[in-house]
């Protein structure tokens, strides 16, 4: 049986128009709208996929994520003369997970929307994913357990979506503990050493070999995020100071 719905809101600080999203700021593509090279506003949109994952902590050893895919095909194409975009899918999990194990202790998956009246018979199949890391071989894990005709293919899709955002939100846990002992930056204390241990080769600039690795292992200070530094200048703070 699938775990009783959180319900979890819809804050009101979260923006909903994703049109923003498609628009590179950094570049003239600002002025454009967000359209890629070569296409124009004549031209006919036909389909549209939008992926949401939104986290929220629950004290300093829970997780919850809940992940939306949507698909929707525009106004008037497939019902001529119907004036409403038609949404084709709509799948909605929540994920409780344990914290620093990241391990999943709960699963709630609903098809709200959906091709076929049997689709919702695979809904209780992802129960299978409790006792799962989120984080190591997730991915594998869940391609095997439900890829092809073991599950449906756009919950397994909003999955591997997911397991990122819960990677991304132990920063925001960090961030929490440092606030509670007096400090803006997670790159404090113990709270450092996990922090740099958490990146470790998980991209280029975290090479383990690499020079940004090199620096911080010799004493030096963890570089401030790019947008922490542009925030705290549009506010007129002082950058150095998130370095703790």
């Amino acid at each position: 049986m699938a775990s009783e719905r959180i319900h979890l809101g819809s804050p009101d600080h979260v923006n909903p128009d994703i049109n923003d999203m498609f628009v590179r700021h950094n570049t003239a593509d600002e002025l454009t709208g967000g359209l890629p090279t070569g296409v124009d506003d004549e031209l006919e949109i036909v389909h549209e996929r939008v992926y949401a994952v939104r986290a929220f902590r629950r004290g300093f050893d829970t997780l919850v994520l809940r992940g939306a895919v949507r698909d929707q095909k525009p106004a008037g194409l497939y019902i001529a003369g119907d004036p409403e975009s038609l949404t084709v899918h709509h799948m909605i999990v929540d994920l409780t997970i344990a914290v620093p194990s990241l391990e999943i202790t709960a699963v709630d998956v609903v098809l709200d929307t959906h091709p076929h009246s049997d689709c919702r018979g695979i809904e209780a199949h992802y129960d299978n994913l409790v006792g799962l890391s989120i984080a190591r071989g997730f991915t594998h894990k869940v391609r095997e357990l439900f890829g092809g005709p073991r599950g449906c293919t756009h919950t397994t899709a909003l999955l591997q979506a997911m397991a990122p955002v819960a990677i991304q939100s132990m920063w925001s846990f960090r961030v929490a503990r440092a606030r509670q002992s007096g400090h803006d930056s997670p790159f404090t204390g113990d709270n450092r050493d996990a922090a740099i241990a958490s990146n470790l080769n998980s991209c280029h600039v975290w090479d383990e070999d690499g020079e940004h690795v090199a620096q911080i292992r010799a004493g030096g200070y963890v570089e401030v995020p790019v947008w922490i530094e542009r925030r705290y200048r549009e506010l007129g703070r002082d950058p150095a100071r998130w370095r703790g």
